[in-house]
């Protein structure tokens, strides 16, 4: 039976993050509370001045194996699962001489920070898996009619207030609110290291698939007005992304902003592993690529992605895989252009101030340098009744595995254009085409120059890329278009043709290829085959 109100008389302090720990601690030493604490917690708050009683005192055995055993021990956990009001329980406890715990502190191993770090191996990620603590979390709020359990510094000032409040008391309602917050912080940090194993695991798909994530934020709405939406984080998430980027200006992302945002950023990363040397930057609108380059410099890649498609780029996302420096500031500001969002792994301070005087709602989204991960990646995707998983396309173009099937060989530098352009492709809804190339104004720059996407027929995307493709293939030696699928007739690659493609590169595998090959030999076109399909429904 809960009781209202419970004196706190020893609490128990165990914490990895040491945030506000010595005012906390003090605070509750001034109210003649006894503090048992643990390892590096102790340490502090000796030096701080605070009395400590050693864990191993309460318990009578030492800490071991380099600190993974100090409270898994029966007077610890006794003397948090016992009910103060079973007399079964207090004879137990006065037969062992187990002293109550009345509050237990404690905050976990930095599982989640340390898998997000570059470089970490499995064995330092296992080796910061807590047990203890989250053992001690649950036997606490397990036993929240009579123990507090606090796992955050932002509730050290609730429960101070609370036992000034109540004369050194915790009240019912605050132990049952902290007992729902321990059990959630539990099950997040399990969900952490249960996604973190299963990605490192060779088994990729388990019998059973469990996903929890946590709220970042409720949304203003969802894609639409009617519609009802929040963002979750993936706990055991690394590297750079729009769910763990920090907002440094702007207005609440949107639902839509965030789906924007998260396709362009997955561009400009693929661009960074084709060329690593030199900046790449896309726009995104309607998670569709309208614009996409790797040029020289951040302000000549921004100024030629930008070019891809003006008039699609305007309330567009805009993305840049290296810092956002004052020059590649004015070049996003130049012109007639206006972004919803701009994301890049850092912005400087001069370059976020120009921006944001530019337009003062533009959201602005600092992502962090990218960390290429060994980790498998799943994409869900939720339909009525279940969700289907897969692998994440992230297949790199591989020019030396391509087939040369018509037309004239293809140069180092126009394979290596056919590759931006598959990448490109990559990122467009089936079924697409991508036309794109170098112009004569910019020649050491390949670019994005139109795209047609999410069609119900090839062909339909072939007419769409070549329409706003057409006034920039005029400028270009060897305009090269992409296809996320086979042709399945030769009449798509004929439009691109028709429109000026001197180059086109495909996955193959029509029965019809060969119909495909011999118009691209008959009109002098390079035809190449790569044997990956890129759908993206």
């Amino acid at each position: 039976m809960a009781h209202d109100l419970v004196p706190v008389r020893r609490a128990l302090l165990s914490v990895s993050d040491k945030t506000d720990l010595v005012p906390f601690a003090r605070a509750l030493a001034d109210r003649a509370v006894e503090i048992v604490s643990t390892g590096g917690t102790a340490r502090a708050l000796n030096d701080a001045g605070i009395p400590v009683r050693p864990v191993e005192d309460l318990t009578g055995f030492p800490e071991m194996m380099g600190g993974r055993v100090k409270t898994l021990h029966p007077k610890v956990h006794a003397a948090l699962l016992a009910r103060r009001d079973l007399p079964e329980h207090t004879d137990a406890m006065r037969q062992h001489a187990v002293e109550p715990i009345d509050l237990v502190c404690v905050n976990l191993y930095p599982f989640e920070s340390t898998i997000a770090g570059e470089g970490v191996t499995r064995d330092e990620a296992v080796e910061q898996i807590d047990i203890g603590g989250p053992t001690m979390i649950r036997s606490g709020a397990k036993n929240a009619d009579w123990v507090a359990v606090v796992t955050a510094a932002r509730q050290y000032d609730r429960v101070v207030n609370e036992l000034a409040a109540n004369d050194g008391a915790t009240s019912w309602a605050l132990r049952a609110q902290l007992a729902s917050a321990a059990f959630a912080r539990t099950a997040e940090y399990d969900a952490a290291i249960s996604a973190y194993l299963s990605r490192v695991s060779p088994v990729a798909f388990p019998q059973t698939l469990r996903l929890t994530y946590t709220k970042v934020d409720d949304l203003r709405y969802g894609e639409n007005p009617h519609q009802h939406a929040a963002l979750y984080r993936d706990p055991a998430s690394a590297g750079p992304s729009i769910v763990n980027a920090r907002q440094l200006a702007g207005k609440d992302l949107s639902y839509n902003n965030i789906l924007d945002a998260g396709a362009a950023l997955e561009l400009v990363k693929a661009l960074r592993r084709m060329d690593e040397s030199r900046p790449g930057a896309c726009v995104v609108k309607h998670t569709n690529p309208c614009g996409a380059a790797i040029g020289d410099n951040a302000p000549e890649a921004i100024t030629r992605a930008i070019a891809g498609d003006p008039l699609a780029s305007y309330g567009g996302i805009l993305a840049l895989n290296t810092r956002l420096t004052a020059s590649a500031a004015e070049a996003v500001c130049s012109g007639g252009a206006f972004f919803e969002v701009l994301v890049a792994p850092e912005f400087d301070d001069d370059a976020a101030s120009m921006l944001s005087e530019r337009w003062k709602n533009a959201r602005l989204l600092a992502v962090g340098e990218h960390a290429p991960s060994g980790a498998r990646k799943l994409e869900h995707r939720s339909i009525v009744g279940g969700v289907l998983v897969q692998d994440r396309d992230t297949k790199a173009p591989d020019p030396d595995s391509w087939t040369h099937a018509a037309g004239p060989s293809p140069s180092t530098e126009s394979l290596r254009d056919a590759a931006f352009l598959v990448a490109c492709v990559r990122a467009l809804s089936s079924n697409a085409i991508a036309i794109g190339g170098r112009t004569t104004d910019a020649p050491r720059a390949v670019r994005l120059f139109g795209a047609g996407a999410g069609q119900m027929d090839r062909l339909a995307s072939a007419r769409i890329a070549a329409d706003k493709a057409r006034e920039a293939m005029r400028d270009c030696a060897l305009p090269i278009a992409a296809s996320d699928a086979f042709f399945p007739f030769p009449d798509g690659a004929e439009v691109l043709i028709d429109a000026g493609a001197r180059l086109i590169v495909h996955p193959g595998g029509s029965r019809r290829d060969q119909e495909t090959f011999d118009l691209c030999d008959a009109r002098g076109v390079t035809c190449l085959t790569t044997g990956a399909r890129h759908f993206r429904h």
